[in-house]
């Protein structure tokens, strides 16, 4: 079982920006995707960004051009860099760990906040 473990969460003013980093506790390199979901307060929890083994990046489309997902499998990490953040990106930020089409690890979330 990975363990997942996300840092870099905070609270930053609105068009700042902040760098998510999830660590892994044991090697990512097979692992079909990473993730990067979200759930604001209220709101059913959403798929940010992943990223294959392959190095095929997806987005949402609220993120698309402001935020960037990579992967260093050497370092077993996954980050996701979130620029020009806006209010609505305020949430948790969860780290997940896919295989099979199957999520089977999650992280236990950083929190994010954007002021106005």
């Amino acid at each position: 079982q990975v363990q997942l473990v996300e840092s870099g969460g905070g609270l930053v003013q609105a068009g700042g920006s902040l760098a998510l980093t999830c660590t892994a506790s044991k090697s990512i390199f097979d692992v079909d995707a990473m993730e990067w979901y979200r759930q604001a307060p209220g709101k059913q929890r959403e798929l940010v960004a992943s990223i294959t083994r392959g190095g095929t990046t997806y987005y949402a489309d609220s993120v698309k051009g402001r935020f960037t997902i990579s992967r260093d499998n050497a370092k077993n990490t996954v980050y996701l860099q979130m620029n020009s953040l806006i209010y609505e990106d305020t949430a948790v930020y969860y780290c997940s760990a896919l295989r099979d089409s199957i999520i089977f690890s999650w992280g236990r979330g950083t929190q994010v906040t954007v002021s106005s």
